[in-house]
């Protein structure tokens, strides 16, 4: 049986640009809990705005990190469908459970809403602590790399079934990072045709083409919006899906959805950031706005079967996994280097 130490190894974050690795208390466990082992960890887009202060965390110090899968090494008291050794991950969104949002499935706009790793200490460390009710059982087959990924990907899939995407629709997927390269697989299992994905780095244009997009177009060589239009006969897609979250490329995608087409709000965008839209245009083109924030309920176990099916694999994406000690480097380079796109960390 594995021994819990009292303390362990975890990045914390103090406030804008100070994160540091420092010995800490393991999370006490309490009757409703489980304490994992970390395997593997994710460094997300959301890691990166909430060390440089662009995403709230209004809880210092904390310890992020929201990505993750491990072996359970205790449970609480009344715990009773989760056993030491099982190999899990946790759904991040803890919510109240009763409010007017919670009792019609809609956790993610619970006003008391928690997440791992951005309201609550989370999984960039040697354990990390979650409630029973949140967690997934990860099947044995699956590596860390995979295990880590169920949460991205719970996200991602939430997002297509919000946009609801119909076979054979032209979808424009802007951002070829870690979740625009997830999207162009879901929009393929689903069947759309042509897929065409819009990105400035070369390295990640060629891995979209290999994820299985139609069209790549270098945003950084030639006018994005102008080559969708060319694409498209001068319509627009039927669906864009914005999975960068800056101002320039949302602009972007309102100018390549067609009329009467679904624009599907998944970049993150930092939370002080504005956009100017004319009123008018959603209303004369009936545009369809979808926003996507966090995959939650049905999501966790889908993206478990899309990977456990081998109709998806993170492996494919994941570029490096580092070690703990190596975390602040690793934000840096996922930041700075976008021939890297998935770092995964190792504690």
């Amino acid at each position: 049986m594995h021994k819990v130490p009292s303390t362990m190894k975890a990045a914390v974050f103090f406030g804008p640009n100070d994160l540091k690795v420092e010995r800490v208390p393991v999370p006490e466990v309490g009757a409703n809990d489980v304490l994992l082992k970390v395997d593997m960890c994710g460094i997300c887009g959301t890691d990166v705005h909430i060390l440089r202060g662009s995403f709230p965390a209004p809880n210092l110090p904390l310890i992020p990190g929201h990505e993750f899968a491990g072996h359970v090494v205790a449970v609480g008291a009344n715990v009773d469908h989760v056993r030491v050794d099982d190999y899990v991950t946790a759904d991040i969104n803890l919510a109240c459970g009763h409010c007017y949002f919670c009792r019609r499935q809609q956790k993610l706009f619970c006003e008391q809403i928690r997440q791992i790793g951005v309201h609550t200490h989370g999984a960039l460390a040697e354990y990390v602590k979650a409630p029973a009710a949140a967690i997934y059982h990860v099947p044995e087959e699956l590596s860390p790399r995979q295990g880590a990924y169920i949460e991205p990907l719970a996200c991602a899939v939430h997002g297509q079934e919000r946009a609801a995407i119909t076979p054979g629709s032209s979808v424009v997927i802007i951002g070829a990072g870690p979740m625009g390269l997830a999207h162009i697989k879901l929009v393929k299992l689903r069947g759309a045709a042509p897929i065409i994905v819009t990105e400035m780095n070369l390295v990640r244009l060629d891995k979209a083409r290999d994820m299985g997009a139609d069209h790549v177009i270098d945003a950084g060589a030639r006018d994005a919006v102008e080559a969708v239009l060319e694409l498209t006969e001068g319509r627009g897609a039927d669906y864009v899906i914005e999975a960068v979250g800056s101002i320039p490329t949302y602009q972007q995608a309102f100018a390549m959805v067609r009329r009467g087409g679904t624009l599907v709000a998944y970049g993150a965008a930092p939370s002080t950031a504005s956009l100017e839209i004319k009123p008018f245009d959603i209303y004369s083109k009936e545009l369809n706005i979808v926003g996507s924030y966090a995959g939650t309920y049905a999501t966790w176990p889908e993206a478990i079967a899309l990977i456990q099916g081998g109709r998806f694999d993170p492996e494919e994406i994941v570029t490096e996994v580092v070690p703990l000690d190596d975390v602040v480097g690793a934000i840096e380079t996922v930041e700075q280097n976008k021939d890297v796109i998935k770092i995964q960390i190792q504690p």
